[in-house]
């Protein structure tokens, strides 16, 4: 009797624990993934690849985080001045092509490529451009003669090791802005994002010098600290109102450093001892930004373990949710830490999953964006265990923008299909296909018992063609009669279901 009374014991211990079930998925969620090109971090792992390696890398990204069914990828296109497609107003990357300003050879636009892949395997493509860099070092000598720095010299201020655009000069701002807007107009991206790169990270012994600037445009009585900000807020507002009035659906996200300010120097600060924080040192004011409506979402860095002294992941994340209004709140991991820091949390391979199970848990944070993609994609396959099991079983969509009106009035799209091979053709009328960007199956039981908020129903994401054709594998239903239809926007937003009977 006392074993059996052991063995009961036991096994209700474990199972609150090892066997914990799988963490509800919500249906919306954004799963991110930086794809660092500067420097070949992530993509490409040289600039002298042939092209054909440089594609399957990039498609190995891709599938790797599609099999943890993330749902977009946030893929550095300028890096420092440069760009990783044909544009007017920079040079091609040298972390491209090996050369600052040589483009691809044979010649193909790499930008519009990778986001047709993204797109086809249901995932958004973010545009993350870094505004403010202009080089990465000091060797002047590999710029390319159409580098802003040998056409614009007077836009350009050198601080420690590295150049930096003056975020004072009018002149800078408007080029900066026609940057953006260059990629919206040209290019089907889902998004528009900016790093934590603004002014740079303060360099003891360091003066960036913007002096000159600050005498001809700050404002009467204007600190040289509100006037830095000041240029940062007109950036922001100046392309948010690029990308909306070119493509009111494409988002605008930025991810500033974790700290705005410690509670240190502000009792509005979240209670950490950073040694630099987004509001006094890096002259970003997210709060406002958020305040004016400027951005669709906010991914604060939070790179650190959850109960850091210095800087507790549990602290800053709960801070931020309690200081964001009007934006959706995605939360930047490190999961490049993991095992390879001196904080030895990271030597846990819970470590991120239990930020993960945090930002769940918190009602005002809808998402996470991984920084980097090769952190996970090697000697990793614990955490990948735990992830796939725990976290990422079932598929998400992205979280539509809170700046957005609702596009479909509750709309039910028609469509006609028809069985055939065990697959079902499905064809849109061209009338109902404009802006349908995914189309979305849903097992049923009982038309009368669907719920599209259990994602455990929904079984695919299909991407559109122009055509308005797509197919489904109907063994992937096992049997069953009844489906319900629904279609994703280029908003994010879904519309009303259509119950499909088959035989």
């Amino acid at each position: 009797m006392l074993k059996r009374i052991a063995f009961l014991l036991i096994l209700t211990l474990t199972s609150c624990t090892v066997f914990k079930p799988s963490i509800p998925t919500p249906k919306h969620e954004f799963r991110g993934v930086w794809i660092a090109t500067v420097v070949n971090i992530d993509w490409p792992k040289s600039g002298l690849d042939d092209i054909e390696k440089q594609k399957q890398d990039y498609l190995k990204i891709l599938d790797f985080y599609n099999d943890l069914n993330f749902n977009a990828v946030i893929v550095q296109i300028r890096a420092a001045g440069d760009a990783f497609y044909p544009s007017q107003y920079a040079p091609w990357s040298r972390f491209l092509t090996g050369n600052e300003g040589v483009a691809p050879e044979p010649y193909y636009d790499p930008l519009q490529w990778m986001i047709q892949e993204a797109h086809a395997r249901g995932m958004e493509f973010h545009a993350w451009l870094n505004p403010y860099r202009a080089t990465f070092d000091e060797k002047l000598e590999i710029l390319s003669k159409n580098h802003d720095y040998n056409l614009h010299p007077g836009w350009i201020l050198k601080y420690g090791k590295k150049y930096y655009y003056n975020p004072g000069l009018p002149e800078v701002q408007q080029h900066l802005t026609n940057i953006m807007g260059e990629v919206v107009a040209n290019y089907d991206v889902d998004a528009v994002h900016f790093d934590d790169y603004f002014y740079p990270y303060k360099i003891t012994g360091e003066t960036f010098e913007d002096t000159e600037a600050f005498t001809k445009y700050a404002q009467p009585q204007q600190s040289l600290e509100d006037w830095r900000r000041s240029n940062i807020d007109s950036l922001v507002h100046k392309v948010h109102n690029t990308i909306k009035s070119t493509k009111p659906w494409v988002q605008f996200g930025i991810s500033p450093f974790g700290v705005w300010k410690n509670k240190s120097t502000d009792p509005l600060g979240s209670d950490t001892k950073a040694g630099q924080t987004t509001y006094e040192d890096l002259y970003a004011d997210p709060l406002l930004w958020m305040k004016m409506g400027w951005i669709d979402y906010l991914v604060p860095q939070v790179y650190w373990s959850m109960d850091l002294p210095v800087a507790s992941h549990k602290k800053i994340v709960d801070w931020w949710s309690k200081n964001s209004d009007n934006t959706n709140l995605y939360i930047g991991n490190g999961p490049y830490k993991i095992r390879n820091n001196s904080d030895k949390a990271w030597d846990k391979k819970i470590e991120l999953p239990n930020q993960l199970r945090f930002a769940r848990e918190n009602n005002n944070v809808i998402g996470n964006v991984f920084f980097s993609a090769k952190s996970l994609m090697s000697d990793k396959e614990d955490v990948l265990k735990i992830l796939k099991k725990k976290y990422y079983h079932n598929i998400a969509l992205p979280p539509t923008s809170p700046l957005s009106k609702n596009e479909f009035h509750n709309e039910i799209i028609e469509t006609q299909f028809e069985e055939k091979n065990g697959l079902l053709h499905f064809s849109i009328p061209s009338e109902e296909r404009q802006n349908l960007r995914y189309a979305l199956v849903y097992v049923v039981k009982k038309e009368s018992k669907l719920n599209l908020e259990n994602t455990d129903k929904l079984v695919a994401k299909i991407p559109l063609s122009n055509s308005g054709n797509f197919s489904f594998d109907s063994s992937k239903i096992k049997g069953r009669k009844l489906l319900a239809l629904t279609f994703i926007n280029n908003f994010g937003q879904e519309s009303q279901p259509k119950i499909i009977s088959i035989n």
